[in-house]
């Protein structure tokens, strides 16, 4: 196997590889990683994998420089995104053994690259949901960490998706109904107002969130086909709203759903159901809650839809320079706080 670094010529190619992989994510097409790059200031390396002249993968990375430090992930950090990682063509049609020895030699090529041509000193890979071999990272001296998320599966209507909620869930969005919330498709006026929600929902907590105005409003404009928008309307004011990213046969709860003020009604839960509706009328098979199920704080809101948990992973390793150097300080400082 050998590594091609794409170019803008490639960019056809790279999202047919993209497409044919069963972990490939809207996440890995062209055009996000470029948005995603131009608004990270980061580096993009998109690897694609060659067995002789036949392409068998994408391995998108991004390169951070921070004094002096070579950073890379995979995706990158505060970019809205939270899986990447390898995505290997037809995956799932593939004999075990072809699986292994194809993810081992590609993870094993990918890294002499990380250590040859970046000379890294830190590297952050996280997978997408489904790919549950984490071995290639592992016999690679990486630290592995398992990450979850919420997956509801959709293809059986929304009847049936209806019938497994909690029961509690029924009986709030039916009341929230009652009581006059209305849910409506959004453009970017809504979209805008999802994101401020969200972002004084954090300063609220004490926290300095990121302006991502211009980072979605290019995600917007360039995806017009993969992104939808739902809103709740009561007394003729926004009270919560989503983000759906679709793309192959899911649409992904992106971002949205702020914690609202409101008490006795329920306009998220609706908001959500009526997402899921749109998706099941739309064709879509799966329905994927992201980010939920590794923080407690937000397990007792999305599990109560019925989802399962899909497994991902987060990889980590440290070149062997950098990590000496780091364990002297952190000794250091146990030493100093006693």
């Amino acid at each position: 196997m050998e590594l091609k670094i794409a170019k803008k010529d490639d960019r056809e190619l790279w999202n047919e590889l993209v497409e044919k992989s069963p972990h490939g994510t809207i996440f890995h097409t062209w055009k996000f990683l470029k948005i995603v790059e131009k608004h990270t200031g980061s580096k993009l390396y998109p690897i694609i994998g060659m067995k002789g002249t036949t392409p068998i993968g994408v391995y998108p990375l991004f390169l951070q420089k921070k004094f002096f430090l070579r950073l890379v992930f995979s995706p990158p950090p505060r970019a809205l995104l939270l899986y990447l990682g390898p995505a290997i063509v037809n995956y799932d049609k593939l004999k075990q053994s072809k699986k292994e020895s194809t993810s081992v030699e590609f993870q094993r090529k990918v890294n002499e690259f990380l250590k040859s041509e970046i000379n890294y000193n830190y590297v952050r890979v996280r997978t997408s949901p489904g790919l549950i071999d984490s071995r290639p990272f592992l016999w690679t001296d990486y630290k592995v960490e398992p990450l979850y998320t919420y997956i509801i599966d959709i293809e059986k209507g929304p009847e049936y998706v209806w019938k497994n909620f909690n029961k509690q869930v029924r009986i709030d969005i039916n009341k929230t109904k009652r009581e006059g919330v209305k849910v409506e498709g959004g453009s970017e006026i809504e979209l805008e107002f999802i994101r401020k929600s969200i972002a004084d929902r954090f300063i609220e907590q004490g926290l300095k969130p990121k302006d991502y105005s211009r980072y979605l409003t290019d995600v917007y404009k360039s995806y017009p086909n993969n992104i939808k928008i739902f809103v709740g309307k009561y007394n003729d004011e926004y009270v919560g709203g989503l983000t759906l990213l679709c793309y192959k046969d899911k649409a992904s709860l992106w971002i949205g759903i702020p914690k609202t003020e409101l008490q006795g009604i329920y306009p998220n839960d609706l908001i959500v159901w009526e997402s899921i509706k749109w998706a099941c009328e739309s064709g879509y098979k799966k329905y994927e809650i992201m980010a939920a199920g590794d923080d407690p704080r937000l397990r007792h809101f999305k599990s109560k839809f019925n989802p399962y948990l899909s497994l991902w992973y987060s990889a980590e390793k440290y070149s062997s320079s950098i990590y000496k150097v780091v364990e002297k300080i952190f000794r250091f400082y146990q030493r100093i706080q006693g």
